[in-house]
C-alpha cells in the first residue's frame, strides 16, 4: 500500500509577511507610499474639527547632521502625536528650526569670509540664510527617514519673514508691558564671539586658575582700631582677600565683609615677614594659615563685620581708596571672608555697587583686552594678564600666597572657551520690574511636569536667575527694533506703533527691510533725532516666542499647547525662554505639560565622544538595523534618566523586535483566507478565545493610558510581554492543534481565528506609534484593514472584556497557565533523562486536591490540548502513587510515562486508535473525524 500524504488536509499558516524584516530596504518603500498618499494632509483632513492635541516642536539648530539625541527627541514627539491621532484627536505636528546665531555665522565665515571685511553685511546675511536652508534640508530628510510624520513641506523657521516679523511684534508687546530695560550690567561675555551670552548659552567646565591671597593695607590703622574697639598699639593692618581672577583687580572698587560674622585681627609671620594685624573671617583662619604654611599666629582682636563698614583700604597697586562695604553674599565656603569687589565683573559685586554708589569701572574691551589707557596692563588680554598682575603684586609686596586651583568655571557653549563677566550697555528683560519672576513662578505651579522634579528644577532656576540679557552683537539675527534718542538715549515715545510698522515691512522683505530702513521715510515725528539699535536679539528669544509666531499664527494649532517635549538642558533654555516671554506677553505659561528626557550615553554611562569611539550615529543604525529598531530602543528606554545606547544594546533591541514581528507573522499566517464574514461573535467563542480577547481589551486600556501619560517604556513592556507570555508561551501554543488540524470552517477553528483577528487588529495599532514602518507593513496585508494607512485608523474598539461572573474568567486561565508551567517543568525533567522526546510522546496523570480537581475537570478531555500531551488523565489526590512527582503547585502531583501508542502521522499525537480505519491509514480517530466528509468533524468546547 502506497504511503498517504495528509499535508493538504492541514491548515498550515500562509502569509506574504516575511519573517526576515529587511527594514533598511523595506522602510524607504513605505516612506514613498506615505509621500504618494500625502499622508500628513490626509490625516489633517480626516481629523479636522475633532478635539485638538498640540505638541509644540522645540526647534533644533540648523547646523550639521542629526545625532542620536536629535533622533530620540523627534521619535518621542512622533510617538506622542501618533498615539493622540489613534485616540481620534486632531494632533498636527509642525516641525521647526532655529536659524540665526553664531554657529551659522562661523560656518559662513569659513566659506565666504567675514562681514565688512570680505563681503558686505547684506551679502553675509544672505549667505547665512542659504547655509541655514541647506542644513534644514539635510536634517529634514534625516527626520523623515526616522518615520516621523509631520508637515515637512511647511515647517517653521525662525528666519522666515513672517516669523522674524512676529519676533519683533513679541518684543514690542514685552516692551509695552514694561519688562524691557537698558543698562550697563555685568554679563557673561565671550571674547571669541565678541558678544554677550544668555544663561542658556553658558556651560560650566573645570578650569585651572591662579588663586591668590592679596593684602589691602588699611589706610588709617588708628581709625580702624578705634572703630572696632581694638588695642591701638598696632601700627599697621591689612585686609586679606582671595580671588581666582587676578585680572579683575584693576577694576576693584571695594572689599566686602559679611555684617553678621566674626572677623579677627591676626598677628603672624609669613616667610619671615612679620605682620601686626592681618584681617580675615574667624571661621576661615585655620584654613588660611594652613594655606600660607604659617604655624605660629595669634588672634589680637575679634569683631563683627558690620563694625568695619566704610573703613578705607589702599588698592594693592593703584592710587585708589577702597572702602570696606557690607554684603550678605559673603560666605565662609572658601577664601578669607573678605571679598574683592569689582562691580564691572560680577553680579553680586554689581548689586553691592548699586547699593553703595560705586563706580562701574570696566577697563576691558569687546575682545577681552584692557583698554590702552589701563596702567601697567594696557592692550593685554585678560587671560594673559594674570601673571603680570601677580608680578605686580609681588613688586608691591601685596601678595601673600598664590597657587593653582582647578574649579568649575563658565564657558561658552559654542567655543568651549572660558568666559568673562563684563559690564556692557545691553538690553535686558527685567525679572522683577513688572513682577515677571513672581508671575512665572506662579505659572510653573499650574503646569504638569514630567518627570515631577522638573517643577522644582525650573523653579529654582527662575528664583535665582539674573535679568535676561537679550541683546547680542551679531550680524545674522533679528534686530532689536528700538529707536533711541541720540542725546538722552530715551526710547521713541511711539515705539510700539513703530515696531508694528517695521514688522509689516519685515513680513514682506525679511530683516533686510530693517537694515535698509531710511529713517527719514518713517511716518513718525522727530525721527531725525533718533538712531536705530545695532544689536540683535538673543537666539533664545527667537525660539522662545514660537508661541506667538507658531501656536497663535497657525490656524491648525492652538495656544497654549498641550505639550512641550525636550531634553533636560532645556529647563534653562527653551522651556524657560518660552515661559518668560509668554508670561511677559500674556501672563500665562505657553504649555499645559512639559516632558523632559535625559541625554544619550554609552553602556558604561559615558557621554558620546569621537575620541572614545562610542558615538552611535542614527544613519548608521538605520542602514544596519532599520529605523524601527531605533524607535523601539527609544520606546523601551525610560527617558526620565540617561538613555544608554551601544551596538550591544541595539542588538538586544533587535532581538525584541523579532519576537514582536514573529508574533504578528504567526497571527497573520493563521488568518490566511479569513475576513469579517467568517467571524464568530465574541460571546460565541470558545472560553480560551474569549479570554485572549479579554486580555487584549485590558492591555489596550493600559497601553492607551500609558501613551496618554507618555510612559512609552510601559507601552513597550505591555506589547512585548503580551507577545511573549500570553500569546507566545500560552495561547498560540495551545491553539496550534485546533488551528492546524480541525476543519477549516469549523466553529472551534473560526473561533480561534476570530480571536486572532481581534488581537492582530489591536496589536498593529499598539505598535504603530513606535514601530511605524512595521505596523504599516502589517496593515497592507491585514484582513479588513479599511483605511489606506494604519495612521488613518483609531484604536481597535471591538475588543470585549469577560463578564465578571463568568466561569472561565481570567483567574481560571491564570491558574491553568501556572499548572501548565509546573507540569511542563516536570515533563522537561523526564525528557532530559531520555524517557521520551517531545511532549506529545508523553502520557501524564494529574493528581489534584479538591480545589484544583474541580477546576481541571471543567476542561474535560481537552486538558491534554492545554498541556500539549497525547494523553492527560485527572485523578483525586487520594489516588496519588508514591512515585508521583510533586509539582511547584501545592495540591498537584503528576506521573509521566512515555506513550507506547503509535504516532498519528497528521497531528503527531500518540493514540491507541491510530491506523484503525483502513480508509485513513496511519492517523488517529480524531483526525479521521476531521477529514472524513461523512463525519461531523471534531467538536471543541473549551480550548
Amino acid at each position: 500500500m502506497s504511503e498517504v500524504d495528509y499535508k493538504d488536509t492541514i491548515n498550515l499558516p500562509q502569509t506574504s509577511f516575511p519573517m526576515r524584516a529587511n527594514l533598511p530596504q523595506r522602510e524607504p518603500e513605505i516612506l514613498k507610499k506615505w509621500q504618494h498618499l500625502d499622508l500628513y494632509k490626509k490625516i489633517r483632513t480626516q481629523q479636522q474639527g475633532k478635539e485638538k492635541y498640540v505638541l509644540n516642536d522645540g526647534p533644533p539648530y540648523a547646523n550639521g547632521d542629526i545625532h542620536i539625541g536629535h533622533a530620540v527627541n523627534k521619535i518621542l514627539k512622533d510617538m506622542v502625536v501618533k498615539a493622540q491621532t489613534l485616540s481620534d484627536k486632531d494632533a498636527p505636528f509642525i516641525p521647526g528650526w532655529d536659524c540665526h546665531g553664531l554657529p551659522i555665522e562661523l560656518n559662513v565665515e569659513k566659506a565666504k569670509g567675514k562681514p565688512n571685511v570680505d563681503l558686505t553685511p547684506a551679502a553675509f546675511r544672505e549667505a547665512c540664510r542659504e547655509y541655514a536652508n541647506s542644513q534644514v534640508n539635510v536634517q529634514r530628510e534625516s527626520f523623515k527617514r526616522l518615520g516621523v510624520i509631520a508637515d515637512w513641506d511647511n515647517p517653521y523657521k525662525t528666519m522666515d519673514y513672517q516669523y522674524q516679523a512676529d519676533i519683533m511684534r513679541a518684543f514690542g508687546q514685552i516692551y509695552q508691558n514694561g519688562h524691557v530695560q537698558q543698562g550697563v550690567k555685568p554679563v557673561h561675555w565671550c571674547t571669541q564671539c565678541g558678544s554677550a551670552l544668555a544663561e542658556a548659552e553658558v556651560e560650566h567646565q573645570d578650569k585651572t586658575s591662579e588663586a591668590i591671597d592679596v593684602c589691602f593695607k588699611v589706610k588709617d590703622t588708628k581709625a580702624l582700631l578705634e572703630k572696632i574697639g581694638a588695642d591701638k598699639s598696632i601700627n599697621t593692618a591689612a585686609v586679606v582677600i582671595w580671588t581666582t581672577t587676578p585680572w579683575t583687580l584693576p577694576a576693584n572698587q571695594a572689599v566686602a565683609f559679611n555684617p553678621e560674622l566674626e572677623y579677627v585681627l591676626v598677628k603672624a609671620s609669613l616667610d619671615g615677614v612679620p605682620f601686626d594685624a592681618l584681617i580675615m573671617i574667624e571661621s576661615l583662619l585655620e584654613s588660611c594659615m594652613s594655606r600660607y604654611g604659617c604655624q605660629e599666629y595669634s588672634i589680637v582682636h575679634t569683631f563683627k563685620g558690620q563694625m568695619a563698614e566704610h573703613v578705607l583700604l589702599e588698592h594693592p597697586f593703584y592710587e585708589r581708596d577702597v572702602p570696606i562695604l557690607l554684603g550678605e553674599h559673603v560666605t565662609t565656603e572658601a577664601g578669607t571672608g573678605a571679598v574683592h569687589t569689582a562691580p564691572a565683573h560680577g553680579m553680586d559685586d554689581y548689586h553691592l555697587g548699586i547699593k553703595y554708589g560705586l563706580a562701574l569701572d570696566g577697563p576691558v574691551d569687546d575682545n577681552g583686552k584692557y583698554y590702552a589707557s589701563t596702567p601697567f596692563l594696557g592692550g593685554v588680554h585678560v587671560f594673559k594678564a594674570n601673571e603680570q598682575v601677580i608680578a605686580l603684586l609681588k613688586e608691591k609686596n601685596r601678595l601673600l600666597h598664590d597657587e593653582k586651583l582647578s574649579h568649575s568655571y563658565p564657558h561658552c557653549w559654542r567655543h568651549k572657551t572660558p568666559l568673562i563677566f563684563r559690564a556692557t550697555q545691553q538690553w535686558f528683560i527685567s525679572m522683577d520690574e513688572s513682577k515677571l519672576r513672581q508671575t512665572a513662578l506662579e505659572q510653573i505651579k499650574q503646569v504638569n511636569w514630567i518627570p515631577e522634579w522638573g517643577e522644582s528644577r525650573i523653579s529654582l532656576m527662575i528664583e535665582g536667575r539674573p535679568d535676561w540679557c537679550i541683546s547680542r552683537q551679531r550680524t545674522w539675527g533679528v534686530p532689536i527694533p528700538l529707536f533711541t534718542h541720540k542725546e538722552t538715549k530715551a526710547v521713541h515715545p511711539d515705539i510700539v506703533a513703530i515696531i508694528e510698522y517695521v514688522a509689516q515691512r519685515v513680513e514682506q522683505e525679511g530683516i533686510e527691510a530693517w537694515h535698509a530702513l531710511d529713517m527719514a521715510s518713517l511716518p513718525f515725528k522727530d525721527m531725525s533725532d533718533y538712531q536705530k539699535s545695532k544689536d540683535s536679539l538673543d537666539v533664545w528669544f527667537d525660539s522662545g516666542v514660537s508661541h506667538v509666531s507658531v501656536l497663535k499664527r497657525r490656524k491648525e494649532l492652538q495656544y497654549p499647547a498641550q505639550l512641550f517635549l525636550e531634553g533636560s538642558d532645556q529647563h534653562r533654555g527653551w522651556f524657560q525662554s518660552s515661559l518668560l516671554t509668554a508670561v511677559a506677553i500674556d501672563g500665562q505659561a505657553p504649555y499645559e505639560s512639559v516632558l523632559t528626557h535625559g541625554f544619550t550615553v554609552d553602556q558604561l554611562g559615558r557621554k558620546m565622544s569621537k575620541s572614545l569611539g562610542n558615538v552611535v550615529a542614527p544613519d548608521k543604525v538605520i542602514k544596519a538595523l532599520g529605523a524601527d529598531v531605533l524607535r523601539l530602543w527609544v520606546a523601551a528606554t525610560d527617558y526620565k534618566g540617561e538613555l544608554h545606547v551601544s551596538d550591544e544594546i541595539l542588538k538586544r533591541t533587535s532581538d525584541a523586535y523579532r519576537r514582536i514581528r514573529n508574533t504578528a507573522r504567526f497571527l497573520l499566517g493563521n488568518l490566511s483566507g479569513f475576513s469579517h464574514q467568517h467571524q464568530i461573535q465574541i460571546d460565541e467563542m470558545l472560553p480560551l478565545d474569549k479570554w485572549i480577547v479579554d486580555r487584549a481589551y485590558y492591555i489596550q486600556e493600559d497601553i492607551i493610558k500609558a501613551f496618554d501619560e507618555c510612559q512609552f517604556h510601559t507601552v513597550y513592556q505591555k506589547i512585548h510581554n503580551f507577545c511573549v507570555l500570553e500569546l507566545g508561551s500560552f495561547y498560540l501554543d495551545v491553539i496550534k492543534d485546533r488551528q492546524y488540524t480541525l476543519r477549516e470552517n469549523s466553529h472551534a477553528r473560526r473561533s480561534a481565528q476570530s480571536a486572532m483577528y481581534h488581537v492582530v487588529h489591536a496589536l498593529v495599532k499598539w505598535m504603530a506609534p513606535i514601530l511605524s514602518f512595521t505596523a504599516e507593513e502589517i496593515w497592507e496585508i491585514l484582513p479588513d484593514a479599511t483605511t489606506e494607512s494604519v495612521f488613518l485608523s483609531t484604536w481597535h474598539k471591538a475588543l470585549k472584556p469577560l463578564p465578571t461572573e463568568t466561569e472561565f474568567n481570567n483567574d481560571f486561565w491564570q491558574e491553568m497557565i501556572a499548572i501548565r508551567d509546573a507540569v511542563n517543568k516536570a515533563i522537561e525533567s523526564e525528557r532530559a533523562k531520555g524517557t521520551f522526546g517531545a511532549g506529545l510522546e508523553a502520557e501524564i496523570t494529574l493528581y489534584a486536591d479538591d480545589t484544583l480537581y474541580s477546576l481541571l475537570t471543567k476542561l474535560e478531555d481537552e486538558l491534554r490540548f492545554l498541556l500539549i500531551t497525547s494523553k492527560a488523565e485527572l485523578r483525586p489526590m487520594s489516588q496519588k502513587p508514591t512515585h508521583a512527582i510533586e509539582t511547584e503547585i501545592a495540591g498537584l502531583a503528576v506521573t509521566i510515562v512515555a506513550s507506547h501508542h503509535p504516532k498519528c502521522k497528521r497531528c503527531w499525537h500518540r493514540r491507541e486508535d491510530v491506523n484503525k480505519n483502513p480508509d485513513f491509514p496511519e492517523i488517529c480517530g480524531r483526525c479521521v473525524e476531521n477529514i472524513d466528509t461523512h463525519q461531523k468533524g471534531e467538536q471543541r468546547l473549551y480550548a
